[in-house]
């Protein structure tokens, strides 16, 4: 929620009502969305931020602290699912350190409060932590990206939580000449990649099954994928000049209708998906890009049709 010129939190909420939008992923314990959000059914994938990680990590009296005041507190009416710990943690973060002591204390913590059934606590990584992904059987974790998936992975296989991932074929298909727009958008009518006996027609799937690879060679094969973001932006550049309201359309329309069907390695399960993002954020920091992957305007129109259905 990085804007300065974002409408009201109720007025969000009546704007997913309307849309038919049932889920929704929140970066931080913003206190107001958090009350908008009370009685409105919409379920939540509420973030522990980045920079909160080292005061969670430090005592479990502090993650209790935490969840009191941000998901206790609203869990009478509030329809929390997930619990994302951190978002898109590196290995060279000076926080990563925190990072799994993070999660043990949250989980702790929604266990104690007698939600430990209902809300999955997990974190969001990036397809970054691949090493290898081509074909996506070849999939595997970055060494340095071992050393803090390595405890994570059984952590989340014990409490039967989902690995949330944060997958942009946007950023692939910019940074790889080879990469065709139609295989990016969901356009290509014949496979592109030949992964014997399974063959991928869109490189959504391609990147989604190189992950689930190389969870298999990690102890995670047990383990579902959520697609924590994804999508495509409007305006900003970028080194392949893609950039357009067009071409996010297309992504997130076919995405939406794409992922009712299951990926190639994972066949007739729905992939559960969360569109990044509702509104441009006028005021983020870093690349232009990142401004501008919104579907709604500030006066809550879509930026261009779209059908959540």
């Amino acid at each position: 929620m990085q804007g300065n010129n974002l409408p009201p939190k109720p007025e969000v909420i009546a704007l997913y009502n309307q849309r038919n939008i049932k889920r929704m992923r929140l970066y931080d314990p913003d206190q107001d969305a958090l009350q908008a959000l009370r009685g409105s059914n919409i379920e939540v994938m509420l973030g522990v931020p980045n920079t909160d990680l080292e005061r969670v990590a430090a005592s479990q009296a502090n993650a209790n602290t935490w969840v009191q005041n941000n998901v206790r507190n609203y869990a009478d009416n509030v329809k929390f699912r997930y619990i994302a710990v951190g978002n898109e943690v590196k290995p060279s973060d000076s926080f990563a350190k925190f990072l799994f002591p993070a999660m043990q204390n949250i989980r702790n913590a929604i266990v104690a409060a007698g939600l430990g059934n209902q809300i999955k606590v997990s974190t969001a990584i990036d397809n970054g932590a691949l090493g290898e992904s081509s074909p996506p059987s070849k999939g595997s974790f970055r060494p340095e990206n071992r050393q803090l998936l390595d405890p994570i992975i059984p952590f989340l296989v014990n409490n039967q939580a989902p690995l949330l991932v944060n997958l942009y074929p946007y950023f692939s298909y910019d940074g790889n000449s080879a990469i065709s727009l139609d295989y990016a958008l969901f356009r290509s009518q014949s496979p592109v990649v030949s992964d014997p006996p399974l063959q991928y027609r869109n490189l959504f799937d391609a990147i989604l099954d190189a992950v689930y690879a190389a969870l298999e060679k990690t102890g995670g094969g047990s383990l579902e994928i959520v697609v924590s973001e994804s999508g495509w932006p409007t305006a900003g550049g970028g080194a392949r000049g893609a950039t357009n309201i067009e071409n996010a359309r297309t992504y997130n329309q076919n995405l939406i209708q794409h992922v009712k069907g299951g990926s190639p390695k994972k066949p007739g399960k729905p992939i559960e998906t969360y569109i990044f993002a509702m509104f441009d954020e006028n005021t983020k920091q870093g690349d232009e890009i990142e401004r501008h992957f919104g579907l709604f305007l500030p006066n809550k129109q879509p930026k261009y049709p779209i059908n959540f259905e």
